[in-house]
């Protein structure tokens, strides 16, 4: 019996970590594809999650939902991955958040682009809370690896994780602030940091 526990947690915590290695390249390409595509998109004005407004609004709500779920899911096989780390708690549950966020953020769509008088709708006030919340969460998770791996001794993984922390938290603050292109500096933050959350679940399968 004792056998057959140990082979399952061998086998469930690799395949939860697999689905959190595809998680942010699945999200960026689905996002980046849609973007070049999509009539009247445009990158440099428009966040991502512009995509899930319109009649073709339903991939990037899926490609939201999926990705989360994903992230929830593999945040589980990262932990067991990190555990007795330095780290190994507060990671996966800051990916978990972030996996969560991601979720609520398809789930409640932003509302199409109209007049700056224009009323916020609720969903749309939700949207941007669950991506507060989201974008958080993964900025926290990228420090906190930074410091798993400056442990380990991994110094180029250190470096990473807080280059890429710091181009989300840079590209959320100055989205918000009005920079110019703040869409696109956004988008490869959020991507950058996706990313590299998906390459430290790739590195611990």
């Amino acid at each position: 019996m004792t056998a057959v526990a140990t082979t399952a947690r061998t086998v469930v915590s690799p395949t939860r970590t697999t689905a959190l290695a595809a998680a942010g390249p699945l999200w960026a390409v689905v996002s980046i594809a849609q973007a070049a595509t999509r009539d009247g998109f445009d990158i440099t004005r428009h966040p991502l999650s512009l995509l899930s407004t319109g009649s073709l609004g339903w991939v990037q709500i899926t490609n939201f939902i999926v990705a989360g779920v994903l992230t929830v899911v593999g945040a589980s096989g990262l932990r067991r991955a990190l555990a007795g780390r330095p780290g190994g708690v507060w990671a996966p549950r800051l990916i978990r958040v972030a996996g969560i966020g991601q979720i609520a953020a398809g789930v409640l769509v932003m509302d199409p682009i109209t007049t700056p008088q224009a009323p916020m709708s609720w969903h749309s006030l939700g949207h941007m809370v669950a991506g507060t919340l989201s974008f958080n969460a993964l900025i926290a998770a990228c420090y906190v690896l930074a410091r798993t791996y400056a442990k380990a001794g991994a110094r180029g993984m250190a470096v990473a994780a807080v280059v890429s922390g710091t181009a989300l938290f840079a590209g959320n603050l100055w989205c918000a602030t009005g920079g110019a292109l703040g869409s696109l500096v956004l988008a490869v933050g959020a991507i950058t940091a996706l990313c590299f959350i998906s390459l430290t679940a790739a590195l611990h399968r």
